[in-house]
């Protein structure tokens, strides 16, 4: 088992930045690649970001490329989201998964544990 605490979600005026935090705790923390995802109101979660194992390899949605930037550290057991420059459209529950796959969950259905979710709100 792992369990996975979001945090630094908040609100934010268009154009500003937030860092998330994912702290892990249970099994080895670099045995899982990670990943973000968020769901916005009445919408299906979706892919943001995935961390391969050892930090080697990212992937990034469309729509966040050039913007954000995910990575981790092993030592602390805890992966990062850095979000800049950021739009009303951004507004989401964000969202920490963990997966066995090298490479990290790059859809929800690859990530075989979730945190409870951390809320982003943009203003305009």
């Amino acid at each position: 088992q792992v369990q996975l605490v979001e945090s630094g979600g908040g609100l934010v005026q268009a154009g500003g930045s937030l860092r998330l935090s994912c702290a892990a705790s249970g099994r080895t923390f670099s045995a899982y690649g990670m990943g973000w995802f968020r769901q916005a109101p009445e919408k299906e979660r979706e892919f943001v970001a995935a961390i391969s194992k050892f930090g080697r390899a990212t992937n990034y949605a469309d729509s966040v490329k050039g913007r954000f930037s995910i990575s981790r550290d092993n030592a602390k057991g805890t992966v990062y989201l850095h979000m800049n420059t950021l739009k009303p459209e951004d507004t989401a529950i964000y969202y920490c998964a963990a997966s066995s796959s090298i490479a990290g969950p790059m859809s929800r259905y690859e990530a075989d544990y979730w945190g409870h979710g951390t809320q982003v709100t943009v203003s305009s």
